[in-house]
């Protein structure tokens, strides 16, 4: 591609320093009509901003037309949540503009690291699923594939995460209220969805059918956000749904001194979008978070309808030109919406429809955890959705008949494999509908897809074993290295090249370089130099000092019992004691990091938060202890944070309860960077071992194998009376140790792990774990050693990429081919 070819005749794109200064001027001045004497940082980021969009407006507009003129089949990858984190470097970076960008600024005397950090993590997203859908979309563009993401455009994000007095305290995450510079409203392609109402019969051409007629009625209004491609080329979208009322204004409830009564209506359609993952802990955030989903699903369908309408009138022709990935249970109503759509507004009969669907849907299943696959009672079902519950009540019955040919007699099997779970309140099971409409099924890693085919979807597998397959998840280069660490980006490139930034496979060249001293010595310096920046965040946010030549030891990831924070703040606390026992012990000295969420009802996770905040205090103000421990809690985890975080990281804290995890991305993201995993075999920990061998990873721990077993006969009491040191830690706590001003506010904690059966089995695991956590303090002593293993980690991580994934996707279930834009596209 030259400039001369995105240029000809437009001089607001020019791709050089010259035509992105000349553009940044023009939108300080026309866009913001702003004053060059009292320009703000914002100002000038916004400005910024908009000159980069010019110049990928053009690839995007040609992207979009040259799918649309070869009628390309295409993937919908369906997603509630897109953690895209900041996007003004990452354009920058993948329209490969650096040097560009930064002297602009740089004549200007502005700082690009200031610009840079004016920009809020949108809040689209809270954790590794949307993470895992911003690397996909990367990718997806990079290698070329017809792809578009869609979600909801969320007016507030999860929360902001306060700590107040050690507390988690949430705040409203408004991440617009400055504008937001990518996204580009289509109102002409908005879509009406409906809600509630009844089905009822009506004659059509003197046949009697079933029909919605609906009571509620609100709009979508899509915004989209470019996804560029590493090299600028193919711009792919990812297209946000905000919710807006059908009727925004009742003049006659106004009219009559009745002010709220008037704008009620747009109030509760706007409540759709208004916040990720409303609270469901009552029928109202029930009914809210159904709502939402089915609103996604309806804008959704809509438009890829009317995508494929635009060059198609053969409806068979839908499964060869479509195929929509649901990325977890969230999107499943797009099973019974398709078929709504395709037997009511359509009129096709029942198997032509349901063939149709089963061929164009693809399910990825997320988790093991029984609380996250979604279930809706059927009453709030059946009142807001009544069309589709009849729908879905055709679909169980005609799928049970085929399941009881194939298993006669076996009732128990029905009842597990039924849509419709039995019980005081019957319920609509979201991953059973999934996996009966769902093409293909796929887990995250092997262990995770292993125990879905073997335990909890094992009926389903024995009826459709082809049906089920692996994608192990990846992340994405350009993000997780390229961007969050120049620093080993650079001394990568400058020994083996570039190529690996699309072809992460080529971090192999990096394994000889492993035992070259000085590379050794290159590398521990970039490590280094990412600490030091670290301990400055954690200065300037904590104001506490951290030492640059300590173990940066790292749990960062959402706050929940299964992925065990509280294992690891166990284990600091037994360091402490053994500290306050033998002050002079011969330990090197380790700085514990932690950075997550809990979401806001959920008590226990919130405790561990609370605890890790009473050792810091404790451990943190010890005149002695403090030189050899620091306990430091990061609040507000997002992307930009990480971005922090994972390059400084020496250790990384995999430690679920093995079979727990379903894959993880941090854990690669981690590995990528250079640092060491500590973990259980979980997830794709699993794997990480395949990749690096038992001599570069610390593995510890239950197998995944052996915790039903286990489960049967252990007795957390059995280990506290015959392990005193795990006894000492507990005490501990249970004496308030770390909670002098609210005692007994663990005793919650202490009663799960011994009176009720520490079902993630925690002092399990703790004395394995601490001895493997020696191994860690002996093997950093001898630094070389280290280094050289944190290199043969970079050099395995390889098989880690998001491209890899994608790959994957797309041979083995969406059937999806590259498309070159056409030579005469810029």
């Amino acid at each position: 591609m030259t400039d001369k070819k995105v240029s000809a005749g437009q001089p607001r794109i020019r791709m050089d320093a010259d035509g992105l200064r000349d553009d940044f001027e023009w939108h300080l001045r026309y866009t913001l009509a702003a004053s060059p004497d009292e320009l703000t940082d914002l100002e000038r980021y916004l400005a910024f901003s908009f000159a980069i969009r010019d110049r990928l407006v053009e690839r995007w507009i040609n992207t979009q037309d040259a799918y649309r003129h070869a009628n390309v089949r295409q993937v919908y990858y369906l997603s509630l949540e897109f953690l895209i984190g900041r996007l003004l470097t990452t354009y920058v970076q993948n329209l490969q503009l650096e040097k560009e960008a930064k002297k602009v600024l740089s004549d200007k005397e502005i700082s690009w690291e200031k610009i840079r950090d004016v920009e809020t993590d949108a809040g689209l997203g809270n954790g590794g699923l949307g993470r895992l859908a911003a690397c996909f979309m990367d990718s997806m563009a990079t290698m070329k594939l017809p792809c578009m993401g869609y979600g909801l455009r969320y007016d507030y994000g999860i929360f902001k995460q306060k700590i107040v007095n050690g507390a988690q305290v949430e705040e409203p995450d408004n991440w617009r209220r400055n504008g937001y510079s990518w996204e580009i409203k289509r109102p002409k392609l908005s879509v009406h969805v409906q809600f509630g109402g009844q089905a009822v019969i009506v004659d059509i051409h003197g046949r009697k059918v079933w029909r919605w007629s609906p009571s509620e009625r609100v709009i979508g209004v899509p915004f989209d956000l470019p996804v560029v491609a590493y090299g600028g080329k193919n711009v792919n979208t990812v297209r946000l749904w905000s919710a807006q009322a059908d009727n925004e204004f009742d003049f006659e409830d106004f009219n009559r001194g009745s002010y709220i009564e008037a704008v009620e209506t747009k109030v509760i359609a706007e409540n759709l979008t208004k916040v990720l993952y409303p609270n469901d802990d009552n029928d109202q955030g029930k009914e809210l978070r159904l709502r939402q989903q089915y609103f996604f699903v309806a804008c959704t369908l809509r438009d890829i309808i009317r995508n494929f309408r635009a060059n198609n009138d053969d409806w068979r022709r839908l499964p060869e030109k479509v195929f929509i990935q649901l990325n977890d249970t969230h999107p499943t109503l797009v099973i019974p919406e398709l078929m709504r759509i395709l037997l009511d507004e359509e009129d096709m009969p029942w198997d032509d429809a349901w063939h149709i669907v089963c061929e164009c849907v693809g399910y990825t299943n997320h988790t093991v955890l029984p609380e996250a696959l979604e279930r809706w009672g059927l009453p709030l079902f059946a009142r807001m959705l009544p069309r589709h519950m009849q729908i879905i009540f055709e679909i169980n019955s005609r799928f049970l008949r085929f399941v009881s040919s194939h298993y006669p007699g076996d009732i128990n099997r029905l009842r597990r494999m039924s849509i419709i779970e039995e019980g005081n309140v019957q319920k609509v099971c979201m991953a059973n509908l999934a996996l009966i409409g769902a093409k293909k099924v796929n887990g995250v890693a092997k262990i995770h897809s292993e125990i879905l085919k073997n335990d909890i979807f094992r009926d389903f597998a024995e009826l459709w074993p082809d049906k089920f397959t692996n994608v192990t998840n990846g992340i994405t280069p350009r993000r997780w290295l390229l961007k969050a660490n120049p620093g080993l980006a650079a001394l990568i490139s400058k020994n083996i090249g570039n190529a690996w930034i699309s072809n992460l496979a080529e971090l192999k060249k990096l394994k000889p370089l492993a035992d070259d001293n000085g590379f050794l010595d290159e590398f521990y310096a970039v490590k280094q130099q990412n600490k030091v920046a670290l301990a400055k965040v954690i200065k300037d946010t904590l104001n506490l000092v951290v030492d640059p030549e300590s173990i940066f030891d790292v749990q960062v990831k959402r706050m929940h019992e299964y992925k065990r924070q509280l294992l690891l703040t166990l284990y600091i606390i037994m360091l402490y004691n053994r500290l306050v026992e033998n002050p002079g012990m011969d330990i090197h000295p380790r700085t514990f990091i932690f950075s997550g969420k809990s979401a806001p009802g959920y008590a226990t996770a919130k405790l561990v938060i609370r605890l890790i905040h009473g050792v810091s205090e404790l451990i943190n103000n010890h005149p002695s202890i403090r030189k050899k421990l620091t306990v430091a809690f990061l609040p507000d985890y997002r992307v930009s944070l990480a971005e922090a975080i994972i390059p400084a990281a020496n250790l990384s804290e995999q430690i679920s309860l093995a079979g727990t995890e379903a894959s993880g991305t941090g854990n690669m993201k981690l590995m990528l960077n250079g640092a060491l995993t500590i973990g259980t075999m979980d997830g794709a920990n699993v794997e990480i071992h395949e990749e690096v061998g038992d001599d570069n990873i610390f593995i510890f721990g239950l197998r995944a194998n052996d915790v039903p077993t286990f489960r049967r006969t252990y007795s957390p009491l059995d280990v506290y009376n015959h392990d005193l040191e795990i006894q000492h830690v507990l005490e501990n706590i249970r004496k308030n140790v770390f909670s002098m001003l609210t005692p007994g506010i663990f005793d919650p904690l202490l009663r799960n792990l011994l009176d009720q059966g520490d079902y993630y089995m925690h002092l399990a695991d703790l004395r394995e774990y601490a001895n493997t956590q020696d191994k860690v303090d002996a093997l950093y002593r001898k630094r070389r050693e280290w280094d050289r293993r944190a290199v043969i980690n970079v050099a395995s991580a390889g098989k880690f990429s998001s491209d890899r994934a994608i790959a994957e996707y797309a041979k083995n279930i969406w059937n999806l081919q590259p498309f070159d834009i056409p030579d005469d596209k810029p």
